[in-house]
């Protein structure tokens, strides 16, 4: 929906008002559905009855029938829509009548009536009477019911949400596990796909439905074994993570309570070193912790799993599934780029020994020689409170919508809450048999602490990376909700090229010239950008090395011999891969990477890596067409909708996407070509782009912000504020209040 300032807008309303319709369309077939199989569980709950009554009491059966027994559970106002339905499902002939069964019916044929009918009601998909149509809706119906029953344990888990439970998320994730893992439904899409009668829209979906499903099906109870005990011990160990204690020494030598997401701020922007290599310390603790309880287990049961299933590792069967090509495919793309880009690490590292010292190499220190006073002094131009607002007027300038989305949005940190960001959907969206278009349901967290330094900036960094992914998925039309999950077989890739290259715009000048503004609305000087470039870009390479050595050291880990795999082995090799990869032990511990644990973030993290390659082949391509820009362009909007984002997980794929748009297959070529640019050369294109976005910069902060979406900002359990009752803009004041209530400084600092 529309919510921005002008609510006279007819055309608005009119849209607003489609909508609601639909979504009334969408509830009355749910309670049509929702009545059917309540009409169908009391006839079958009375036809069961009637097959155990033995032979000896056929005049009883035949009294029964005669009374209309098979309908005698139900009220009188079932029988009308109880008649439709049999009918529909071929339970009744044209002529027959729930009163008309013969009294002369014998218990045999009493039975084999209850035979033929529980038989009919079985699911849809199993039905050989099945249509294309009614499989297909019945399917995505299921199956999104599953979906959205382990999301939402997922989100109450992760979001740490009172009455959350860790016993009910293993259950709906091996229910949806068990749903995609279904023979008989992959046997009856190949039957419709080679006997039935499938337009070719159907076939589509169909042929998604097919490879989905191959992706999850689990043949040997063996397989199938080791899979939910896996689940079970990620389970138990997440929640042994959720109650450990992150805490650093302050320089007066306290011990603090505080969160990992702190944790990371202070080793960027704390001036005491004492503090920051506490902070290192801490971050380091959560490799020990992970192995003492159960990590190695859960290493070796996904590897037997995986085996289990004809694949290499666990690794091989994650990045098959994902992006459809094997690891071997995988680490040859890796090898590449870590072999071009060898030269430009030791380079850096020699210089920021020569600039900053040797210290500055120790990894407590290298983030806060890098940005350290500099994010201090950036840090005004970024004010958490705005960064909703901010992101919302970005993305509408570029057109970018969300299709009438509903998006949560869990923003700030607090004790217990996962930590990491994400963006995972309930409500995979997709387009019915009959056109209706099913929108998308979004959660959505980061991890903000709004009065510490560069709390501003990372969180609108987030909220760029993850409203990019919301963005993506919401505008992905396919005919099943296959198409728009995140699991596989979706490419990682593909849905991380969608939000880093948005959350680039962020380091880009023009993007600063018009949206970077303090409190009094003033704009980030050119001297600050120019002492970030010149401080930060000979050293963008460590951010690419770090992004290459996690999938570096899960693929060691898969690799290890399960004797092998001891906590002591699993630290060494972690420490062996940083030193190669890093040059030097890391300011992120690979083992505190939260990526590592989840089954569906495992193995993913090369996502990352080829996402990056295709967002600086896509930056290019834009650069290079039209009028050359990226920041408030809304053909940006309209090429990544039309190009990248409808077809979702379906065909061409994130290879065949990327040369579409682009015109070239995949290449590190322009990632690196920007790593080498000199420093002189990147200032002068860099200020002469600050200075034309300053320029042209639209004057108004009051525009109307037009996402065609629905926001809810959440804390936890409470509800702070929804654009449903007052507009975008309205709902970003309303959340820009509570902050200052939550975080008084904030207010101060106002």
């Amino acid at each position: 929906s529309y919510f921005g300032s002008s609510w006279s807008n007819v055309k608005a309303k009119s849209e607003e008002e489609e909508r609601e319709n639909i979504a009334t369309i969408i509830k009355k077939r749910e309670r049509e559905r929702e009545r059917e199989r309540e009409i169908m569980q009391r006839f079958a709950t009375t036809l069961r009855t009637t097959t155990t009554v033995s032979s000896s009491s056929s005049s009883s059966v035949s009294a029964s029938a005669s009374k209309g027994a098979p309908h005698s559970c139900f009220k009188k106002s079932d029988l009308l829509p109880a008649r439709v339905l049999f009918a529909r499902r071929g339970l009744l002939s044209r002529k027959s009548s729930f009163a008309s069964s013969s009294s002369s019916s014998s218990s045999t044929s009493a039975a084999a009536v209850a035979r033929t009918t529980i038989v009919a009601m079985a699911s849809s998909s199993s039905s050989p009477t099945t249509t294309t149509t009614e499989f297909i809706e019945n399917f995505n119906r299921d199956y999104l019911q599953r979906h959205k029953s382990y999301e939402d344990n997922f989100w109450e888990t992760k979001m740490n949400l009172k009455g959350n439970s860790v016993e009910n998320l293993n259950t709906s994730f091996n229910a949806l596990e068990t749903f995609l893992g279904d023979q008989t439904t992959l046997e009856k899409v190949r039957e419709l796909l080679k006997h039935g009668t499938v337009s070719e829209e159907q076939r589509i979906v169909l042929n998604q439905i097919e490879k989905t499903l191959k992706c999850y099906i689990v043949e040997s109870n063996s397989a199938k074994a080791l899979r939910e005990s896996m689940m079970k011990k990620e389970g138990a160990l997440q929640k042994s993570r959720n109650n450990l204690k992150t805490q650093y020494t302050d320089k007066d030598g306290n011990v603090v309570d505080t969160t990992p997401t702190v944790i990371r701020t202070k080793m960027r922007s704390d001036p005491v070193e004492s503090v920051r290599k506490s902070c290192w310390e801490m971050l380091r603790k959560n490799g020990p912790f992970l192995l003492d309880n159960g990590f190695c287990d859960i290493i070796k049961e996904r590897n037997r799993f995986a085996r289990e299933l004809g694949f290499e590792d666990f690794y091989d069967l994650k990045v098959t599934n994902a992006e459809g090509f094997s690891k071997k495919k995988c680490f040859e793309m890796l090898d590449g780029l870590e072999h071009a880009t060898k030269p430009l690490l030791d380079k850096a590292l020699e210089r920021l020994k020569k600039e900053k010292g040797e210290d500055a190499t120790k990894p407590w220190n290298t983030g806060f020689a890098l940005s350290g006073e500099l994010t201090k002094l950036t840090d005004p131009y970024y004010p958490f409170e705005y960064a909703p607002e901010v992101w919302g007027r970005s993305f509408s300038k570029m057109n970018i919508k969300y299709k009438g989305a509903t998006m949560r949005l869990d923003l700030c940190d607090r004790k217990g809450k996962y930590p990491n960001g994400f963006c995972h959907w309930p409500t995979a969206p997709y387009k019915t048999q009959d056109g209706t278009f099913i929108p998308s349901e979004t959660n959505f967290t980061s991890l903000a602490t709004p009065d510490e330094i560069g709390s501003g900036n990372t969180a609108l960094t987030t909220l760029m990376h993850e409203g990019g992914h919301a963005a993506h998925f919401s505008n992905i039309v396919q005919g099943s909700p296959l198409f728009s999950q995140e699991r596989a077989p979706f490419s990682v890739a593909l849905a991380e090229t969608q939000s880093m290259f948005l959350d680039a715009l962020c380091e880009d000048a023009s993007w600063q010239a018009r949206y970077a503004k303090n409190r009094k609305g003033e704009t980030i000087p050119w001297e600050l950008i120019e002492r970030s470039i010149k401080e930060r870009h000979p050293y963008k390479v460590f951010q690419l090395r770090g992004m290459i050595a996690v999938p570096y050291f899960e693929k060691a880990l898969y690799e290890m011999d399960e004797k092998d795999l001891t906590p002591e082995n699993v630290l060494k090799v972690a420490d062996e891969v940083e030193m190669k990869i890093q040059g030097g032990l890391a300011g992120r511990p690979l083992m505190s990477v939260p990526h590592i644990l989840a089954d569906e973030s495992s193995c993913y993290y090369h996502g990352y890596v080829f996402a990056e390659m295709a967002v600086h082949q896509t930056r290019e391509y834009f650069f290079k067409t039209g009028d050359g820009t990226i920041v408030d362009n809304p053909r940006v909007g309209k090429e990544l909708i039309e190009n990248y984002w409808v077809h979702g997980s379906g065909n061409p794929g994130f290879l065949g996407l990327v040369n579409n748009l682009t015109g070239s297959p995949l290449k590190h070529d322009a990632w690196v070509k920007e790593l080498g640019v000199e420093v002189e050369d990147l200032l002068k294109e860099e200020k002469a782009e600050y200075e034309k976005a300053l320029a042209s910069a639209s004057s108004s902060s009051k525009d109307e912000i037009d996402l065609e979406m629905r926001a809810i900002f959440v804390h936890g359990d409470d509800v702070i504020s929804d654009s449903k009752e007052s507009g975008f803009v309205e709902a970003c004041e309303k959340f820009r209040g509570w902050i200052y209530q939550e975080w008084p400084k904030t207010k101060i600092m106002a």
